[in-house]
């Protein structure tokens, strides 16, 4: 059994004139055959041509080893209606979830503002169905069932929330698989040990889509993060 999921665009304007066969197949065997361990974050792959509200979006990936040896990483391609960044500030909602300067490493410098029921200014303008999504991958090393992935997909959810807001929307198509590699046999997959795997996905997630956002690039009207936050601190100095 194969899942797939996309970022919608075929509506993004550009020649679609591919005649009998259309360019996704041979780009999914590129894909395949270019897979490794590193591997480039913002604007690569699905995350060339995304949006995080008013940010330029991008790929995002994150990973974390328990002190128990459970090994979790997430991917996300962050095209989503709602902001990564904390109204009033150049801090991203996953911010407390950060490691090792990831996305910047910026912290409050003070109080943060107060939250309030409006939603943010910096959302993505002219949302509209059908032009939205944010589409994760979080993968462990232990052997789960099937049942336990999906548990572990629950929970892994929760990050989108920890790291955009507003979340999960009439215009977003959200969607997160949960997979595992089976390489650590050793380890029970009992409930706590799924519970673990799941609090740690929340987290890899939530520090993956800040990271999509911080390492996309502006392209032409796409601003990025960084250029939009540079030019506000450059203008207040």
């Amino acid at each position: 059994m194969v899942s797939g999921a996309i970022l919608f665009d075929l509506a993004n304007g550009g020649d679609k004139n591919w005649g009998d066969e259309p360019p996704y197949r041979a780009l999914g065997a590129a894909a395949m055959t270019r897979a490794a361990r590193d591997f480039a974050l913002g604007n690569a792959g699905a995350g060339y041509g995304a949006m995080a509200g008013a940010y330029k979006g991008g790929l995002g990936s994150a990973s974390a080893v328990g002190g128990d040896g459970i090994h979790v990483g997430a991917l996300v391609a962050v095209n989503s209606v709602g902001s990564p960044v904390i109204p009033g500030t150049d801090l991203f909602w996953a911010f407390p979830f950060e490691q090792s300067g990831e996305f910047g490493g910026r912290y409050p410098v003070g109080p943060l503002p107060p939250m309030t029921q409006a939603m943010p200014d910096d959302m993505k303008g002219a949302a509209a169905a059908g032009a939205n999504t944010t589409i994760a991958i979080v993968a462990t090393d232990v052997a789960l069932p099937r049942i336990a992935l999906q548990r572990v997909a629950i929970m892994a959810a929760d990050g989108f929330a920890r790291a955009l807001r507003p979340v999960h929307t009439p215009l977003d198509g959200d969607l997160l698989f949960a997979v595992s590699t089976a390489a650590n046999t050793q380890m029970p997959a009992n409930p706590y040990v799924v519970m673990r795997i799941g609090s740690m996905a929340a987290d890899c997630l939530a520090r993956a889509v800040a990271r999509g956002v911080y390492e996309a690039r502006t392209i032409g009207p796409l601003i990025s993060y960084r250029d939009r936050f540079q030019k506000m601190r450059e203008g207040r100095r």
